[in-house]
């Protein structure tokens, strides 16, 4: 079986020691491709770096709106130049809203937002979309932006089966991580999604399945999703590695591996 981690951060400290072995590691468990996001311009130098460095591993640039009143005015021109120069980086992400964490800047994270969407159209690149705290904000944001079809994936999805149903109508996929395999999470969103509008990953290093909850999380444990993510649709593992790696290709062009 062959899967592949949609979203990871590859590039942070807490993988400096090992990145290697972690690499090896999610390989030998049979993710044949991982994509590692960047959330500033510097980090999504960091992200390419890697994804050069590893023929298995592809890279997104982008500006997180946690940050979005900190990241410098030309920021955004040197994110669409870093993507138009490189192969490597296949979407423009992580980029969207979150009101959890930064609850002031409101309007800078939908500046931000908005610059992020338009570079990613003008270049043709799909969009990997954060949102935490902030389904009804996202729904506004794109119905007040006149947004109403878009190349994305909403990453680490959380909400509930009418947000799904927003974003699906927009053309969005939908992505999962190892939150479906919770005791609190609603599994009827996962039923819900249509499977060729499904994707798996990790977040690595955050977000570890239940069993290593206290645990960094790594790009293997992406199997521990698609076996969930089986139990809840009554497939095989086979059929929900094959079904997710497939859509995972087909949304950022990627060839199968050598």
């Amino acid at each position: 079986m062959n899967y592949i981690d949609t979203h990871t951060h590859l590039h942070i400290e807490q993988f400096d020691d090992d990145r290697d072995d972690v690499i090896q590691r999610a390989t030998a468990a049979g993710v044949a491709q991982m994509i590692t996001l960047g959330t500033d311009l510097i980090s999504s130098r960091k992200a390419l770096a890697i994804a050069r460095r590893y023929p298995q591993v592809f890279a997104c640039a982008g500006l997180h709106p946690s940050d979005a009143h900190l990241h410098r005015p030309d920021d955004a021109e040197s994110i669409k130049q870093l993507a138009q120069a490189e192969t490597k980086i296949v979407a423009i992400g992580e980029i969207g809203l979150d009101f959890y964490w930064e609850k002031e800047h409101y309007a800078a994270q939908y500046d931000v937002f908005r610059q992020m969407i338009a570079i990613a159209q003008s270049l043709e690149l799909p969009v990997v979309i954060h949102n935490r705290a902030a389904q009804r904000e996202m729904q506004w944001f794109f119905q007040e932006s006149k947004i109403y079809e878009l190349n994305g994936v909403m990453h680490c999805f959380a909400g509930d089966i009418d947000d799904a149903r927003f974003y699906l109508d927009m053309g969005l996929h939908i992505s999962f991580t190892a939150n479906i395999t919770y005791k609190n999470f609603d599994p009827a969103v996962v039923e819900y999604v249509p499977l060729e509008r499904l994707m798996i990953e990790t977040d690595s290093p955050y977000i570890s399945p239940a069993q290593f909850r206290k645990k960094r999380n790594e790009p293997e444990n992406v199997v521990f999703v698609a076996q969930r993510l089986a139990e809840i649709r009554k497939l095989s593992v086979n059929e929900a590695a094959r079904v997710t790696t497939e859509n995972a290709r087909r949304f950022f062009k990627l060839d199968e591996p050598a």
